[in-house]
């Protein structure tokens, strides 16, 4: 059982390991937009083109996970991404947020940090055999990310057709196609292709986070405070509980439970500040959101990894 000074003891491991890296890069693109006046939109367009794509199709390749657990925690996943996406909805009705605001806070509560911030924490709560499947629920947000996101992204702004024939022009979508034909025919990518996409695939998180630390220094109050508590509510209380249900109905345990339910009890990604910024999404309303929710998150997610221990 927990005791206290564990779970204090948990949450310092936690910041020192897992944020305080994040907050620091965030930090110099902060500095680097206040005393440059550095575009972000520029960065972010080479990271959403180049750097992604090559992040999504060397996390496909180089997975261990048997493809019975693949599928599984590909399901669990979906089902937690559609419990978070009804919440979502049921709360722009409440709210009566108009299209581009809807589209805006659908993409906040559905797409979580699982990659730069949701696999170190998996890895130093529970260890490696937890992180193989918390790298599986990366890979299927991440494809999510990169298709249903771009979807919400463009759609508050675009006719549905256009936001469609937006997603057939996203690289990551092909990245990910190339990596399952890869799996599919047994092809083991040679080095001199593996080598620069491996490179590209490492620098990608580090500039999606200076990218966030840039809009932050460009981030002002938002209009409507209210709702993006209620968005960070659905995202990192709401979501935990649903995943929580969902894990006990599919029958999950040990490292898979540990992995999923965590993953699921992420802020929003740094990505959807990316997505906005490419798709002329509500660009304040989502960088608020992505700020405050990782500030945040520390004090659930220290709940969370407790409750995870002692099942």
């Amino acid at each position: 059982m927990t005791t206290q000074p564990d779970t204090t003891r948990l949450l310092l491991s936690i910041f020192v390991s897992d944020l305080l890296p994040v907050f620091a890069i965030a930090g110099v693109g902060f500095i680097l937009a206040r005393y440059l006046a550095l575009d972000a939109r520029p960065i972010a367009r080479m990271t959403f083109h180049a750097l992604v794509p090559a992040l999504v199709f060397t996390v496909l390749v180089t997975s261990t996970v048997s493809g019975g657990a693949f599928v599984q925690m590909g399901v669990f996943y979906a089902l937690v991404a559609l419990a978070a996406g009804v919440l979502g909805w049921i709360a722009t009705r409440v709210l009566r947020l108009n299209r581009a605001e809807a589209s805006a806070f659908l993409l906040v509560v559905v797409c979580s940090n699982s990659g730069n911030y949701g696999l170190p924490v998996t890895l130093l709560a529970f260890g490696r055999d937890a992180l193989a499947f918390a790298s599986v629920y990366f890979v299927a947000s991440s494809i999510f990310s990169y298709t249903g996101g771009v979807l919400l992204a463009a759609s508050g702004e675009r006719s549905l057709a256009d936001a469609l024939r937006g997603v057939l022009r996203v690289p990551a979508v092909y990245g990910a196609i190339a990596a399952g034909l890869a799996l599919a025919f047994h092809i083991t990518p040679p080095a001199p292709v593996m080598r620069p996409l491996s490179l590209l695939s490492d620098a990608a998180l580090p500039l999606m986070i200076l990218v966030l630390g840039m809009q932050i220094e460009r981030a002002t109050w938002p209009d409507r405070p209210g709702v993006v508590a209620v968005a960070i509510g659905i995202s990192l209380v709401a979501t935990p509980l649903a995943a929580f249900g969902v894990a006990h109905l599919m029958g999950l345990s040990g490292p898979a439970l540990q992995a999923g339910v965590l993953q699921s009890s992420m802020p929003t990604a740094v990505v959807t500040t990316i997505l906005a910024l490419e798709f002329g999404g509500a660009i304040n309303f989502v960088t608020s959101t992505v700020c405050a929710a990782t500030l945040l998150s520390p004090f659930t997610l220290t709940w969370i990894i407790a409750a995870l221990q002692r099942g």
